[in-house]
């Protein structure tokens, strides 16, 4: 048997000939070509998955080795979805690939490009994203599956229209920020020190923003503290005189001047403002001089030679094992498991600001931070640590690591998902988790019905085909709503483009509103009674008249469903019921009807018609024992009366019903 007739001899006998011969004509769409992408991709084409589009904005770093197999070293700075397709087209001839470097979120990827796809696979680490392809595939009714990692854990989720939740059913957190007086005078941890070295220290020097006055502004209005501001706008100012010493080529000690500048006067500046160090410990001028020559010491109980060493990532634990019977000097460390004393990251923060400022005086206009650029990785390292140093910041890790097997798992749960969706054994689907629990790894729990409060699967799609030049929003509105006269509103993402007391824009093109192609406008009942209709925005076709008409409507036209509205939310403090008797109510004849008061029922006893309880033991004894007062007293609190026997009878009260407990 040749190598091609015997390469999906497996994939045959697992799936079946009739599902893999579905395979090879079907269309599937990867949105990613990263952890997860690279090990999703080599999976679909070796399963035989015929015709795959790979769209992937990236480029790839050095860092993206260790876990991102495709790539090679050669390959750094190039497209991430070219250099992935190229790799695994060799893993499979069959199989077509169609890569894309480009931005999944461009107008040219609208509903009718989304609906060319079998099955949508996304493999991105970014939400905004995630969000924007979810949305497409509900408008499109493309069946999608979404996925993700974190360190050991991961998840993988199948997603279809109007059968299981969507994206968004579940609100996702933000990401965290941090605010400006938090990052740039108090920070109180080591994620605000990187952030402060990453973004601020970086821009100021090495970028385009020279007085950061529009971040200002915008705290200002915030209402963050006025005089951490005034202060800040003082020292962004003093950041010029510094910039200009880094790119003269006649300023020797530019470094130094920087240090000066950032580590003892605007230290200085924050010790000035006395309130902000009332209820913490204040932060401590960095003396250059001091520490060069071993005199400075940060805090009391320091050692001056180390200073409270920092940038530690990994010690070597074990002395060196003996050669020939003789112990040498430990082994050489590596860069990144040193650790720097206050001295060391002086001088790392001196070199690699200059390393930087030769490249500007050179050429370079700016400098970005790059985790591949081993000058901006050293000075962000340095910065990061002086500052933490001299505010008195604590370490503390919060680094989730991408790791290649999590990636791998993941990605082999994901194909088994597309092949439910496939065979359209919707029963099968599941939603499988990846857990940190070595008895049990893999968790799944059945798919949810969706939310019926989503924002984004409960809408009701359609799409129009128009020229955004000629149609006007008013003529599209009443087309869609056909004979309806309800009352709408009509919306472009978070722009109200008409209400029912404001209709101006009703005479203006889309595309001045800016709706055009990929944008979606949205009509929202007035009442809230019926669901939203989410109308999509696309070209006519090509072989439309030029003189035909501007738009053309959708057939049928969209009927939006009825909206469920939510359960009212409960009381805040629930009424305790207090047992008492509610006060009579007078009718309307003027009369207070009073209920007679319930006569508490009364029942007698013979010893003879004491019933037996029986004891663990077999031996029997009397009611009487098994049951004390106090227990006898709750029960007829709660309506019930302990009977002594079947014989016994309710005084003035008709038979009871009962249950007899046979002795």
């Amino acid at each position: 048997m040749s190598t091609a007739q015997g390469r999906g001899t497996h994939a045959k006998a697992i799936l079946g000939p009739e599902l893999y011969a579905k395979l090879a004509d079907t269309h599937v769409l990867l949105v990613g070509a990263g952890g997860i992408g690279c090990e999703l991709l080599k999976n679909i084409v070796l399963t035989g998955f015929g015709k795959i589009t790979l769209l992937d904005l990236d480029t790839i770093d050095l860092s993206n080795l260790n876990r991102q197999f495709l790539f090679r070293k050669k390959d750094v700075k190039q497209s991430k979805a070219l250099v992935a397709a190229q790799t695994a087209s060799a893993f499979n001839p069959n199989v077509k690939i169609l890569p894309i470097h480009d931005n999944i979120k461009e107008p040219q990827y609208d509903i009718p490009w989304f609906q060319q796809f079998d099955l949508v696979l996304n493999a991105l680490d970014n939400l905004d994203a995630r969000r924007h392809v979810n949305r497409m595939c509900m408008a499109g009714d493309v069946p999608l599956v979404e996925s993700g990692t974190a360190g050991y854990l991961g998840q993988v989720q199948p997603l279809l229209k109007d059968k299981t939740e969507c994206f968004d059913c579940i609100p996702k957190p933000t990401p965290k920020t941090f605010p400006v007086c938090t990052i740039r005078s108090t920070p109180s941890q080591p994620i605000h020190c990187i952030v402060w070295s990453k973004t601020y220290l970086m821009g100021q020097l090495f970028g385009e923003d020279e007085d950061a006055t529009g971040e200002l502004d915008a705290a200002e209005k915030e209402g963050e503290n006025a005089q951490e501001i005034a202060a800040l706008r003082k020292e962004a100012t003093a950041f010029k005189i510094v910039r200009d010493a880094l790119r003269s080529k006649n300023s020797e000690d530019a470094a130094e001047l920087v240090f000066r500048k950032v580590f003892d006067a605007d230290i200085r500046n924050l010790l000035s403002m006395a309130d902000m160090w009332k209820s913490r410990s204040p932060p401590v001028p960095l003396d250059l001089g001091g520490i060069m020559n071993d005199s400075f010491v940060l805090r009391q109980g320091t050692d001056p030679h180390t200073n409270g060493a920092s940038a530690s990532t990994s010690k070597v634990p074990n002395p060196p094992a003996p050669v020939n019977g003789q112990t040498h000097g430990p082994a050489p460390k590596l860069k990144d498991q040193q650790t720097l004393s206050l001295k060391d990251n002086v001088l790392l923060f001196i070199d690699s600001t200059n390393r930087l400022a030769n490249r500007l005086r050179n050429g370079e206009e700016t400098i970005s931070f790059d985790k591949d650029d081993d000058d901006t990785l050293d000075f962000v390292t340095a910065a990061s640590n002086l500052r933490s140093s001299a505010i008195n910041t604590e370490m503390a890790g919060n680094i989730i690591p991408a790791i290649a097997t999590t990636n791998a798992v993941v990605s082999g749960l994901i194909v088994l998902q597309a092949l439910h969706l496939l065979r359209k054994s919707h029963d099968k689907l599941r939603n499988v988790y990846l857990q940190f629990k070595p008895a049990v790894p893999l968790s799944t729990i059945s798919l949810s019905k969706p939310n019926d409060q989503c924002g984004v699967c409960r809408d009701t799609y359609t799409l129009i085909r128009c020229d955004p030049s000629r149609a006007k929003l008013g003529e599209v509105v009443k087309g869609l709503l056909g004979d309806d006269d309800r009352e709408v509103s009509v919306y472009e993402g978070q722009r109200v483009l008409s209400d029912p007391d404001w209709d101006d824009n009703y005479d203006r093109t889309l595309e001045s509103l800016s709706v055009t192609r990929g944008k979606f406008l949205a009509v929202v009942d007035e009442d809230g009674e019926l669901s939203t209709i989410s109308v999509g925005v696309a070209p006519l076709p090509d072989d439309h008249p030029a003189d035909g008409p501007s738009y053309i409507l959708p057939s049928p036209l969209p009927q939006p469903t009825r909206r469920i509205k939510p359960p009212p939310p409960p009381p805040e403090t629930p009424q305790k019921a207090n047992g008492k008797r509610l006060l009579p109510v007078e009718g309307a004849d003027g009369v207070i009807d009073l209920a007679p008061t319930p006569k508490k029922p009364k029942f007698s006893t013979t010893a003879a018609t004491i019933s037996s309880a029986v004891t663990s033991n077999g031996k029997k004894r009397k009611a009487e024992d098994t049951f004390s007062p106090s227990k006898k007293r709750r029960l007829e609190e709660d309506g019930l009366i302990l009977m002594d026997g079947a014989d016994d009878k309710l005084e003035g009260e008709p038979e009871p019903d009962f249950i007899l407990i046979d002795d």
